[in-house]
């Protein structure tokens, strides 16, 4: 944007007209100075949207003003004032939303002196128009504002018409003279002021065009130029697009309707290939062709369409009835949607807009046709939208849609019109809807479109899946939008009819209607919304839910009537209920008669499953009315919501958090500030305003004041970043801060009001120092994440520069971070570098900016980093390690607005470029172990780097040992090595980067850099992307690279334009070079080069580099292999393979490498047959990218990844090259196979798996491949078992929906009666599958029609499943056929096949037979499906096999069917009887499976976890016991592994769940303890927990109700329920919370039948509870607790802090989860409650002496520590260390818990009085924390409010007499 440079001189010569005339009033002078003022403050913002504020705040001022007093102003100062929005306008020429604005303002001087305006617009336009020297671009940017935003300016230049054709023809030779001119802004620019002059001025056109008297040569020469645009001779699409425009808007102005339809007709010959003639009026021009490549008639039909009027478009031309757009434009359009040009989405805008036009004209087409649409004509455009409407093009699906609509509704007109009342076309569009699958995308669009025209009923009738559809749809993410369209058209049509077939005298009401919905509606939609599938139940709430409420109020009674929120998945329902009725009905839902939905509401905040809170948050949170006042009700349930919800692991879960709380913010904003306005009133505020108002302050800084608390160093990453996504959210809606990036979400104009009264009352105060030291801690986190969040805190919302104190410290901290090695440190400084140049103010000595001083600090640094690694580079790699200084560069120059060309001049400029090329060759240098590294094209291996690094290291005298590939060294790195690499491959992707994005920003300022430093420049990166080899380094590389290229290509300079296609030609050329070595895998970073080159290309143009670089890949990957080709070196054709893999990939190519796909395909398919292996393995990698691409999206349906949405109709119209070629793949093949040929088909796996990807598509359309079905039907033979499967799945796509069943029955009928026929195995297996593939399919869309002939033929080939047939793949085959038709099959043959199948599982094969043990699987799967037959194998557990007995217990195991069965009591009994063999057993995965099926069958309940309740009257007692010590000796030897000891752990716990062996139960609670530590695996802390819900919810359930005994373990257990709920896994937790909701459970009076499973944080203060009111007086409640307070060790910590070295890696904490301090305030009020209770218990208060006399010593050397901190007004660069280190953090949590609880035993305990002194512990915790908080030490309310209360309970007692 231009800035101008605006003289306040103008302003007060302005002023000084006002001031001397004493007819304008004061009032007006000071109104327009306010004018003047805010049009500076315009000039001086350099935001779009602050310019834009300024200009609307200084139209509004104008507007305010009286015209009677305008009226009085002199005419000089209206002169002037006009001359200042005029220039104004021209400064701001290429920004149309300033110029309107201005354009406003001129029009208010039109209205009191239109002359004067006119005047000055005159002569600016004069002095434009009649210059001698041809238009520049701003000039033509100049003429084009006057003629789009100027009123005035249009009547001038309609004056001037004449001289502005001329002016613009003699710039044509200008325009075309080079290319950078003909597809860049002047030729843009030119076209576009062709345009509006034709569009705007028609009345001076006209004459022009048509004039017998002489043709106008200007108006002839801009023609031909527009036309030479079109037809190609400029590269430009937007430029030739807008031609065609220009050139039809031309025929538009010509007045005789004879002449423009000529004329229209005329360009029809734009598809002539020969010179040909235009006629436009008295206008003629020639137009040579040139290449025709669908842009020229893409533009000329768009032109005739959006600008023909309709006489044109529907102009007869010769013979009678032919009609211009049916005959002229439509074959031009279909020819162009049949091409699949690159720029195929404006092709069919274009075919979509030809719709709109035929819908606009259809009454004047049958005036000229006298005829309905013909058939052919509807089965073109069906084709041509169905076919587009699966295309993988971004748009393209939506375009067809609304295509779709505009074809029905021309379609119904057509029919009313000629009496056609049968409407045939309706019925087979939903035949053929309904013959898709349900994945294909293209059935949804037209379904919605058709639906208002044939009615629900017979949709539904035709497409009776329609509802299952749907919801299989909203469990896809890229289906969900069309199936809810068609859902919510569904409803308004259904609604429509059942008003309109009502009685008029007695209307449906909304709950009759309401019923009708729920007859049809109502289970779908309850079984979407209470699904387990996350996707299916978001969409149903955020889709389903508000179409139904809106449509039918009643169904929101009908469908609560149906919930039962102790059914799992109805309480996330009643909540998605409840908000979308408040959504939709704008009423509050807690009102007086809302005691169960309160109660509801509270059930639902406090569940374990994330969404169903998130669903009550936003009930809570959410209102139609942003001015609605949140009830007490809401504040209360938020202020107990958000603390115990801010550690959440789940990402989305946060974003929503956040989302929900905004509009609750803006509620209390928005309700607080209409309270304000009402105390402007005389009347003030009443009470319940009063309190209303107070209530929104007060929760606006509990909530931001909680975030600060909790931005503590040793909080969780999930907890920080949830309170700043809070943080953000509370500045955001709650302070005055403009944010001129933002459209939207800017802060009230009257905002001050609210924060002044906020601030008076003491609140609101968030801007405080500490809370920006707290900001600033959270600079040095660990995680990018949290401080990239704080750093943009800080700028956005905190006073626009830093106190003087903290940019000391920063800077300082800063400039240590940048030199350290680790890279996440150096990018801390980087950021607190960038920060110092946004916020850092004042001018230094020399009178420039201090922020500005920054950027030549860090260019010293750097040259110092290249200095100290040019003499030492291991040294450099310690300190100075270079990758730290470039990323501050680039974030400071890049990032910061201003600075880059306040800081860097030319010559600066080449000398940073200058020092990155040294420093990048000594890093390369370094790597090669060779400063000469010219000459080198072939970067070195991984071994030849370690060692050229060893060698480095040992000359500094440190013992590096050498990666020789001969010798067995030790592989692991050392500390300098990897010192060394970091330092290399991150300084060189950071120099890339920096690189990239330099020359970007540079280019677009005055001064540039010269082609040979560009050149220098791409040399560089060269050097990086082809030399370094490390893949971060290269592909970080490249993101500057494509930046680089990008600017190039955009450049008006041709030498510049060049570069990239030279840089492109070399590595072309390298990649042909023989090779001498490898550069292994995938050729290295050439394909990154080609790639960043490809991506910069612009895609608006035809993009000749990418097709010219395929071309040449494709030419060398087809060479012939050399005849001495050596595997172990690169060849040229295996690099080319790898690099069209990276264009096929890359996602900045996707839509324009797609024409290029079958070509590449076949290409790739074709190498698969090479005799070199690398060539192969990149073929099929390519052919990999090249299927994903290709066949788009995939759908997450119930068919995973194994299909695409894409039908086998759409694939071949798509990518039709494809076709002939695959079929004769599968044609040679089957071929060879039936010639009984041996001979391999390398491509015919390939080619199998892409066809098994597709969808079978409608009847008609899949019909016409029929082609494939004879190779697939012979391919059923091969002797391949896998191209047998692939081809089966293949089959299904290529078999139209209708004949699915008959070739079923046709392949069972193939199937041999005896087994006396002879036939081949493989082809006998190959038709089952087949078989298997298609019944599979024809099952699922209902086609059932002739089941029973299928069935009976099948059931009289038994045979095949019997001992009579030797192979058993066949057998297996059959088997998995009678599954799928087991419910059509008769009882009869059922029998007698299980009788066979059990005889089978109990064999024992004497010889080894292939496939033995995945018959045995198959088998008894079959005979578990049948709880008769499952009872007679599992009572034969023992005598199995163990490939059976391993299928049993597995299958008993995943728990599906037998539970609450008689197959579950034998089942039971079956394992009890085999546990002791099952243990003994030498298979491990046999004891683990047996053991998870045990515990599986004794639980009744469903959920697993739930409570455990032995089904049946035990174990002999004996054998139990041999069995529990069995399992604790395999445990506590820990034998077996993770799993193993993880499944016997939960057994073991289940066998002991009714015991009463302390002994057993003390075991038992060590190894909890033992594996409950941070450091056991994943699967053992799972175990636990688990064990804790088996077993540990009835061993604390009997410690209630009588049992003494087990008090202490019970202790223990809660206790390892707390370190559990801690811990750092989400399921570990999720497991601790099921045991504590168990408990929760078990103690109400009136237990629920279901457990409800609250959330974590709710469960952790369950089991404090518990502990505090059921073991408070037993041994080991207090250790219980304490035990989870962190070290408060402070010395120990300073220490470490002052000595640490910083090194490349550190070790993670085992949990990063725990939160000490955190945990800390949590146990603060039981710890508190516990002192207080030191009287009541003997037990309790010896354990409490005993904790006080072991934490006096340590509370009293810590205080004093606190003490000594040097706070004050100066921060001190030691502080910010301490407030950046999480163990200070946890330890003060840790000594203020121990100080205050120590504070309340003073109180109550006098054992411990002489050991401290109360007065003084009280005073010491005041003083600490009085400067704690104001130095950014936060202490939550918890901490505040323990000390507040035990001090003033001491005062009481007398302690403070003396104070």
């Amino acid at each position: 944007m231009t800035v101008i440079n605006f003289k306040d001189g103008k302003v007060d010569a302005i002023l000084n007209y006002f001031t001397l005339d004493d007819n304008v009033s004061s009032d007006v002078k000071d109104t327009l100075n306010s004018f003047l003022l805010k049009l500076t403050e315009n000039v001086r913002c350099t935001g779009k949207r602050s310019r834009e504020r300024s200009l609307e705040e200084a139209l509004q001022i104008v507007l305010k003003i009286p015209k009677e007093e305008l009226l009085s102003l002199p005419t000089a100062a209206l002169h002037q004032l006009v001359q200042l929005l005029l220039a104004l306008q021209i400064e701001a020429v290429t920004t149309s939303s300033v110029c309107h604005k201005l354009d406003q303002m001129v029009q208010v001087l039109v209205e009191i002196n239109r002359s004067v305006v006119f005047e000055e617009v005159q002569q600016c336009l004069h002095n434009l128009l009649h210059q001698e020297q041809v238009l520049s671009l701003q000039d033509l940017q100049i003429a084009c504002m006057f003629m789009e935003d100027s009123s005035v300016g249009r009547e001038v230049l309609k004056e001037e018409c004449k001289t502005l054709l001329s002016q613009v023809a003699k710039m044509i030779p200008v325009v075309m003279s080079d290319e950078a001119a003909q597809n860049g802004l002047l030729c843009y620019q030119t076209v576009k002021l062709c345009l509006q002059v034709f569009q705007l001025l028609p009345g001076q056109v006209a004459p022009l065009v048509c004039s017998k008297d002489g043709v106008n040569t200007s108006v002839r020469d801009i023609l031909e130029f527009l036309m030479n645009v079109i037809l190609g001779e400029i590269s430009s699409r937007d430029i030739r697009l807008l031609s065609g425009t220009a050139v039809a808007m031309v025929i538009t102005a010509v007045t005789d309707a004879q002449c423009a339809q000529s004329a229209a007709w005329c360009l029809l010959q734009i598809t002539n290939r020969e010179p040909w003639r235009l006629t436009v009026g008295e206008l003629q021009v020639v137009c040579r062709p040139r290449d025709q490549d669908g842009v020229d008639r893409l533009a000329i039909s768009r032109g005739l369409l959006t600008c023909c009027r309709k006489n044109v478009l529907v102009s007869r031309h010769g013979n009678q009835g032919t009609c211009f757009l049916l005959d002229g434009l439509f074959p031009l359009i279909y020819a162009l949607c049949e091409e699949k040009l690159d720029c195929h989405y404006y092709v069919f805008q274009v075919f979509t807009i030809w719709l709109k036009r035929v819908k606009e004209c259809l009454r004047e087409i049958w005036d000229v046709t006298g005829a309905p649409l013909n058939s052919d004509l509807q089965q073109q455009l069906t084709q041509i939208i169905w076919s587009n409407a699966e295309s993988p093009l971004d748009g393209l699906a939506e375009l067809a849609h609304s295509a779709f609509c505009l074809f029905m509704e021309i379609y119904e007109k057509d029919c009313q019109h000629f009496g056609n009342t049968e409407k045939r076309f309706y019925e087979e569009l939903l035949h053929r809807i309904a013959e898709l699958p349900w994945q294909s995308k293209a059935k949804y669009s037209p379904l919605s479109a058709i639906l208002p025209y044939t009615g629900t009923d017979k949709v539904l009738k035709l497409y009776p899946a329609l509802p299952s559809h749907i919801l299989k749809c909203l469990s896809t993410n890229h289906l969900s939008p069309c199936a809810s369209e068609v859902y919510k058209c569904l409803l308004q049509e259904q609604k429509r009819e059942l008003v309109i077939n009502a009685s008029q005298k007695a209307p449906p009401t909304d709950q009759d209607l309401a019923n009708q919905w729920a007859h049809r509606w109502q289970p779908k939609v309850l079984e979407a919304l209470t699904s387990e599938v996350t996707l299916l139940q978001n969409n149903a709430s955020c889709h389903l839910l508000p179409s139904t409420l809106r449509t039918y109020p009643g169904a929101f009674n009908t469908l609560l009537l149906a919930l039962d929120p102790t059914v799992p998945g109805h309480l996330y329902t009643w909540a998605c209920i409840m908000s979308a009725q408040r959504s939709i009905s704008g009423h509050s839902l807690w009102g007086m008669n809302s005691t169960d939905a309160l109660k509801t509401l509270r059930l639902a905040l406090s569940s374990l499953d994330d969404s169903v809170r998130l669903a009550a948050l936003n009930l809570l949170c959410c209102s139609p009315k942003t001015k609605e006042a949140p009830s007490q009700v809401e504040y209360s349930a938020l202020r107990d919501f958000i603390p115990l919800n801010l550690n959440s692991e789940s990402s989305p879960f946060r974003q929503h958090l956040q989302a929900a709380l905004r509009k609750f913010l803006v509620r209390i904003r928005e309700s607080c500030m209409a309270s304000i306005k009402g105390h402007k009133r005389k009347t003030g505020l009443c009470k319940e305003e009063e309190a209303e108002l107070k209530q929104g302050i007060d929760f606006v800084g509990w909530l931001a004041q909680l975030a600060l608390v909790f931005l503590t160093p040793d909080s969780s990453y999930q907890r920080k970043k949830t309170v700043l996504l809070l943080l953000s959210a509370v500045l955001d809606t709650c302070s005055d801060t403009w944010s001129p990036d933002r459209k939207k979400g800017q802060p009230p104009a009257t905002m001050s009001t609210l924060i002044n009264w906020a601030k008076e009352r003491g609140k609101w105060n968030f801007f405080s120092k500490s809370n920006m030291l707290v900001l600033i801690g959270c600079l040095e986190d660990s995680t990018n994440e949290i401080r990239e969040l704080s750093a943009e805190l800080l700028l956005r919302f905190f006073p626009p520069s830093l106190p003087d104190d903290i940019t000391a410290v920063l800077f300082s901290r800063a400039e240590r971070l940048l030199q350290s090695p680790r890279v996440q440190e150096a990018q801390m400084g980087a950021l607190m570098f960038k920060l110092l140049l946004q916020k850092a103010d004042g001018v230094s000595e020399q009178g420039e900016k201090q922020s500005i001083r920054l950027i030549p600090f860090l260019l010293n640094k750097l040259e110092h980093h290249f200095f100290t690694a040019k003499s030492d580079m291991l040294q450099a790699a310690r300190t100075t390690p270079i990758h730290g200084i470039v990323n501050a560069l680039q974030r400071g120059l890049m990032e910061v607005p201003g600075v880059l060309g306040e800081s860097l001049n030319h010559s600066v400029a080449v000398d940073v470029v200058c020092l990155l090329e040294k420093i990048t060759l000594l890093l390369l240098g370094v790597l090669y172990g060779d400063q000469d590294t010219e000459e080198k094209e072939v970067p070195p291996s991984f071994c030849d780097m370690g060692n050229a690094i060893s060698s480095l290291i040992g000359q500094h005298g440190v013992e590096g040992a050498r990666l020789d590939e001969d010798t067995d060294e030790n592989v692991l790195l050392s500390e300098e090595h990897s010192l060394v690499l970091t330092c290399c491959w991150v300084s060189l992707k950071e120099i890339g980067i920096f690189l990239g994005f330099l020359v970007e920003r540079i280019q677009s300022l005055p001064w540039r850099l010269t082609v040979e430093e560009l050149k220098r420049a791409s040399k560089l990166f060269k050097d990086i992307i082809l030399k370094c080899r490390h893949w971060g380094a290269v592909e970080g590389c490249c993101i500057g690279f494509t930046k680089f290229c990008r600017t190039l290509l955009s450049s008006s300079n041709p030498e510049v334009r060049e570069i990239p296609a030279l840089i492109l030609q070399q590595g072309l050329f390298v990649l042909q070079l023989p090779r001498s070595t490898s550069v292994t895998r995938r050729a290295a970073g050439l394909p990154m080069l080609i790639l960043g080159i490809l991506a910069a290309e612009d895609s608006s143009k035809s993009r000749p580099l990418l097709a010219h670089t395929i071309n040449t890949l494709l030419d060398i990957a087809r060479e012939p292999l050399p005849q001495d080709w050596d595997q172990t070196l690169d060849l040229p054709q295996v690099c080319a393979g790898h690099i069209l893999q990276a264009l096929v990939k890359g996602s900045s190519l996707s839509v324009a490498v797609l024409q290029h796909t079958p070509a590449v395909t076949i290409l790739s398919l074709t190498l698969l047959s090479s005799p070199c292996w690398a060539m192969r393995n990149a073929a099929l990698q390519l052919y990999s990218s090249l299927c994903t691409r290709m066949l788009g999206q995939q759908p997450a349906g119930e068919e995973g990844s194994t299909h695409s949405g894409m039908s086998s109709p759409s694939f071949f119209n798509l990518y039709t090259a494809l076709q002939p070629f695959l079929q004769e793949a599968l044609e040679s093949a089957a071929k060879d196979l039936l010639d009984s040929k041996v001979l391999l088909h390398p491509s015919l796996y390939p080619v199998l798996t892409l066809l098994a990807k597709l969808q079978p598509g409608a009847e008609e359309q899949t019909r016409a491949l029929s082609e494939f079905l004879p190779p697939l039907f012979l391919l059923a033979a091969s002797p391949v078992y896998g191209v047998r499967v692939m081809s089966s799945r293949a089959l299904v796509a290529m078999i139209p929906p209708s004949q699915c069943l008959a070739t079923v029955l046709e392949l069972v009928e193939k199937l041999p009666e005896t087994p006396d026929v002879s036939c081949c195995h493989n082809r006998l297996h190959g038709q089952l599958l087949q078989i298997k593939t298609i019944l599979t399919r024809a099952l699922k869309t209902n086609i059932q029609s002739s089941l029973s002939e299928v069935v009976e033929r099948f059931e009289s080939r038994l045979w095949l499943a019997s001992s009579s047939q030797r192979c058993l793949l066949v057998r297996l085959a059959y088997v998995d056929v009678v599954e799928l038709l087991r419910g059509h099959c008769s009882g009869a043959f059922l029998t007698h096949l299980s009788s066979v199948l059990l005889q089978e599982i109990h064999r024992t094969p004497n010889i080894l037979e292939v496939g033995f043990a995945s018959f045995q699987q198959s088998a008894v799967n079959f005979l578990c499906e049948d709880p008769e037959w499952a009872c007679q194998v599992w009572q034969n557990l023992s005598t199995g096999s163990t490939v059976v007995r391993l299928s049993l217990v597995k299958r008993a195991a995943e728990g599906c069917g037998w539970r609450g069965t008689v197959l579950q009591q034998v089942m039971l009994r079956a394992l009890q009887v085999n546990l002791k063999e099952a243990l003994l057993h030498q298979n491990v995965e046999y004891r683990g499976a047996f053991l998870t099926a045990l515990v599986e069958v004794i639980n009744l309940e469903e959920d697993s976890l739930g409570p455990s309740h032995p089904s049946s009257p035990g174990f002999d007692e004996a054998c139990l016991q041999g069995c529990v010590e069995d399992l604790f000796d395999d445990l506590e030897m820990s034998r077996g592994g993770p799993g193993f000891i993880s499944t016997a752990l939960c057994a073991v716990s289940l066998l002991l769940y009714q015991s009463i062996d302390l002994c057993l139960l003390e075991r038992w609670c060590k190894l909890l303890e033992k594996h409950r530590c941070p450091e056991a695996p994943e699967a053992l802390r799972s175990a636990c927990a688990r064990s804790l819900c088996l077993c540990a919810v009835s061993v604390v359930t009997r410690s209630l109700t009588g049992s003494p005994l087990f008090k202490e373990i019970s202790i223990r257990l809660i206790s390892t329920g707390v370190y559990l709920l801690q811990d750092e896994s989400p399921e570990v937790r999720a497991k601790a919370a099921m045991f504590a909701s168990l408990l929760f459970s078990s103690r109400q009076r009136d237990a629920p039948q279901r457990c409800f499973y609250m959330q974590v944080n709710q469960a952790l203060l369950s089991l404090l509870n518990l502990l505090l009111e059921e073991f408070w007086d037993t041994r080991g409640a207090l250790d219980a607790l304490v035990c989870h307070l962190p070290d408060c060790d402070l010395n120990v910590i300073l220490q470490e802090v002052k000595e640490t070295v910083c090194r490349l890696y550190e070790r993670d904490e085992a949990n990063v989860f725990a939160e000490p301090s955190v945990m800390s305030e949590c146990l603060l009020p039981y710890l508190l409650r516990l002192a207080k209770r030191y009287p009541e218990s003997s037990t309790l208060a010896e354990d409490l002496e005993i904790w006080a006399r072991n934490n006096v010593s340590t509370v009293r050397e810590n205080l004093p520590i606190c003490l000594k901190f040097q706070l004050g007004d100066v921060l001190n660069p030691d502080w910010l260390s301490l407030l950046t280190e999480p163990r200070f953090r946890a330890a003060l949590s840790g000594l203020f818990t121990r100080a205050i609880v120590l504070l309340q035993l003073l109180k109550e305990c006098d054992n411990i009085r002489p050991l401290l002194d109360p007065m003084s512990l009280s005073t010491d915790l005041q003083n600490i924390y009085g400067r704690f908080i104001h130095n950014g030490v936060l202490f939550s309310q918890a901490f505040i409010d323990a000390l507040n209360l035990t001090q003033l309970s001491l005062k009481e007692r007398g302690f403070f007499k003396n104070s």
